[in-house]
């Protein structure tokens, strides 16, 4: 018989005799997908009405939203289609949260699932938590780098919901991880792994580019100090650290952009006709998403691969997503142990504010902290 599935998804651990450790509850949160063709222009709504990803006007918002959903739903419906009608995000989360489970082993834990833009909402996963009754929470996010329309979001969403389902734990909230070691070795490996098969593809004499591609932000959003953009280049430049190769192509690139804004560049597709231009092949490694869903498996996939074959590259690779990978797993358990040794409150992976003094919506300025020695904290992770 089937254990019954809770509605974050995760399948209840079974019964066992409460021990004397603490109950930690993990929060995983991650952007969500539509789970069936009806639910694409619903998913869209919510997608747009939220004011960390649409900023105008509150009166203004609801409306656009509305607007922007319908004129996007029949491009995003085919594109889900060809996933088979619905984003696999769902699933690849609750396989992580599992897999962190069993990677916790020496703590009394259990993960939920909370979406942004689609089921299972923060609201019911806060019920779940209370009902659990845990002695403290750990917030995770499945975005490495933190940004005010990823991480930024779902906390709030996260605070609000908790505060209606009366939800009142001691909370650690993990804000980044975008240099952690960890991290970092894990999906070097990754990278690793996939330049190897595609240069054993590849004729000795064709060049390899590793295209580290993104998902793009508008370049008033970063302008206003959000820090994204600055931890996506310190993932870029610790992975290629730790992959230890000397005189390695490679370069940060930008995918899915979405409004006629100007965007922070340069763009995944301007670095594969460059790619064209110097007859080199080139390995794309989605290094802001860490699950697979429809801008890795359609947009990477399909739509940059066909615009490669297009313009003449000579060799299209792409990295996968760390999904389950026991090293992205492995890493996530470590920090949530790191997290929890930090107590309750607001932590990077380093315990303290990474990001420079510029970056005012990194989330330790908006709480007050005072900015650190970033030299010296980024020299650390160096």
């Amino acid at each position: 018989m089937q254990k019954p599935k809770t509605d974050s998804g995760v399948t209840p651990k079974t019964a066992a005799p409460r021990s004397a450790a603490p109950k930690i509850a993990i929060v995983l949160f991650n952007l969500g997908g539509p789970d069936k063709p009806a639910s694409v222009r619903p998913f869209l709504v919510n997608l747009f009405k939220d004011p960390a990803i649409l900023r105008v006007p509150f009166f203004v918002r609801p409306l656009l939203a509305r607007v922007i959903a319908y004129a996007r739903t029949k491009a995003a419906s085919e594109n889900y289609a060809i996933l088979g009608g619905k984003s696999p995000l769902l699933e690849l989360t609750v396989e992580q949260a599992r897999a962190l489970e069993v990677a916790l082993p020496d703590l009394d834990a259990k993960c939920f699932v909370a979406m942004r833009y689609w089921h299972p909402f923060s609201l019911p996963t806060a019920r779940e938590v209370k009902a659990w009754d845990p002695d403290e929470i750990v917030l995770v996010p499945l975005y490495p780098q933190y940004s005010t329309t990823t991480t930024g979001s779902s906390l709030s969403a996260w605070r609000e919901a908790a505060a209606q389902a009366g939800l009142m734990k001691p909370t650690t909230t993990l804000c980044c991880y975008h240099s952690d070691p960890g991290y970092l070795r894990a999906t070097a490996a990754e990278v690793r792994r996939s330049y190897d098969k595609a240069r054993a593809e590849l004729d000795p004499a064709v060049p390899l580019r590793i295209l580290f591609s993104a998902h793009g932000l508008p370049e008033s959003i970063v302008k206003a100090g959000d820090p994204y953009q600055f931890q996506v280049e310190r993932t870029v430049a610790g992975v290629v650290r730790a992959l230890d190769m000397p005189d390695l192509d490679y370069t940060t690139c930008f995918q899915s952009r979405a409004t006629p804004q100007k965007w922070i560049s340069p763009s995944t597709e301007v670095e594969i006709e460059r790619a064209a231009h110097d007859k080199t092949a080139i390995l794309v490694v989605p290094i802001a998403f860490v699950s697979e869903h429809s801008e890795t498996l359609v947009e990477l996939d399909v739509e940059y691969r066909e615009l490669a074959e297009k313009e003449g590259v000579p060799g299209y690779f792409r990295c996968p997503a760390q999904n389950s990978d026991p090293g992205f797993i492995e890493a996530l358990a470590e920090l949530v142990r790191a997290s929890m040794g930090r107590g309750p409150g607001l932590c990077s992976f380093v315990g303290s504010r990474t990001c420079p003094k510029p970056h005012k919506d990194c989330p330790h300025a908006r709480a007050g902290a005072g900015a650190p020695a970033a030299e010296r904290v980024l020299g650390e992770v160096a």
